[in-house]
């Protein structure tokens, strides 16, 4: 095996759904912003489907977008775009 190859590469089994949880500091703009993010990189992604929740405190904000996976490269290019948004603190 080589080290460029995913060890874990068996437990992905595209397509799937796959839960992105994507936190920042509320703004009025940041659930648009996320949703046209995603729908970038999974055109398919059904904005309906969004889950908002605010924190206790109101000063942030998460997101749970369900998207259908349809490769790692995906996921991969997806991630690199959120966690390198100006509004986005955090991705799970």
């Amino acid at each position: 095996m080589s080290t460029t190859e995913d060890p874990n590469a068996a437990l992905w089994n595209f397509p799937m759904d796959f839960p992105l949880k994507i936190m920042g500091k509320r703004h009025d703009d940041f659930a648009q912003t996320i949703v046209e993010l995603v729908t970038l990189h999974a055109p398919d992604f059904d904005a309906s489907t969004v889950e908002i929740r605010a924190s206790s405190s109101g000063n942030y904000i998460g997101l749970t977008c369900t998207i259908r996976a349809t490769s790692r490269e995906q996921l991969d290019n997806l991630y690199r775009a959120l966690t390198g948004h100006p509004m986005v603190k955090v991705v799970l």
